[in-house]
This record gives structure tokens, sequence and C-alpha cells, in this order.
């Protein structure tokens, strides 16, 4: 199922910020970094994504984005099913291989398949097995909500943050 929702227009009929602006916004505000993965076919694709949600726990859902002019975009709405591995602290070097166009990112290992095919993230702090619900565009990108099925967590593992283009981790001194 694809729904479209409209981006809300200023009173001169564009966006009230630009995109450099809004993107200055959310450079401030620390993300977890996640890989979804799937298969497409016979191939394993996934991305890194720091735009995971928790929607609902009774059900439990989540989603997350992705812009249209992705390469992962295709297999994504191809997609029956995902799986989201919740990077552990130690884990940047992966999240910056799936972050990277054009190379396989599956190639120098560090994964492997769940029995129903979805390719996990090794040592991450958590993963969550998911069927996709909804695939909604919004402006250039698609906002996709996800039933989760399955997960596991990891006992102990710090997360790994995104924040002002750096990878962070939080620790016992982090706490506030």
């Amino acid at each position: 199922m694809t729904a479209v929702a409209r981006p809300v227009a200023g009173p001169e009929g564009r966006a009230a910020i630009s995109p450099d602006e809004f993107r200055s916004v959310f450079r401030g505000h620390p993300a977890g970094v996640a890989v979804v993965a799937m298969r497409d076919g016979e191939r394993p694709v996934g991305f890194t994504a720091t735009s995971v949600i928790s929607v609902s726990a009774d059900p439990p859902l989540l989603a997350f984005s992705l812009a249209t002019t992705s390469s992962s975009w295709p297999a994504v709405a191809r997609a029956s099913t995902v799986a989201v591995s919740f990077l552990a602290h130690d884990q940047a070097d992966l999240s910056a291989r799936f972050a990277t166009s054009g190379v396989d990112r599956f190639a120098d290992g560090g994964w492997h398949a769940l029995d129903s095919g979805e390719p996990v993230i090794d040592g991450a702090a958590a993963w969550v097995r998911a069927r996709v619900v909804e695939r909604t565009a919004v402006g250039s990108s698609h906002l996709v909500t996800l039933h989760a099925v399955r997960r596991h967590v990891r006992d102990g593992a710090s997360p790994l943050v995104f924040h002002d283009r750096g990878y962070h981790r939080l620790g016992d001194r982090s706490r506030v």
C-alpha cells in the first residue's frame, strides 16, 4: 500500500526554510544508527539509516525514511520484509560502509542471514525483523512503516550515535 503526503508550503507557496537550513537543525539532533537490510532476489541489499523511529508498542510498529533517489529504494519498494540492525558503539566502520554508494556493502562480511533470509549485522546492539506495512511518499522520500515480528537484544551493548556529522557512543558518564 502506498499513500502520498505533500509538504506544507509557506505563505509564499514555498517551503518555510531551505533544505540546508533544515539539515542544520538535524545536525544538532543526535540519532541512533541502524542498518536496514533485505533480500532482493538472491542478493542482499542494505543501507545506513539514522531515521529509524518507534511508532507504536501495541502493535509493535517502527518506521524509517529513505530518499526515492537512493540506490536501495527499488529493493525497498519490492521488499515484503526487512531486518533493522541497531548498531553498537564500535560499529562506525560498518555504518560508513553501508552509507557508501557504489560498493558491495556485504562483501567484507560482518553479517549473517536469518533463517528467513534477511541480513543482520553481527555484533549489533539489537535487531528487529519486520514486515513492511506501508510505504508513504513524502516529499523526495518515502516513509516505510514496519510491523516487528522478531527481535534480538544484546545485553550491555552501547549504541552508536550520529551527531553533528560524527559518530559518538553513550556511556555511564553521558547520563545526565
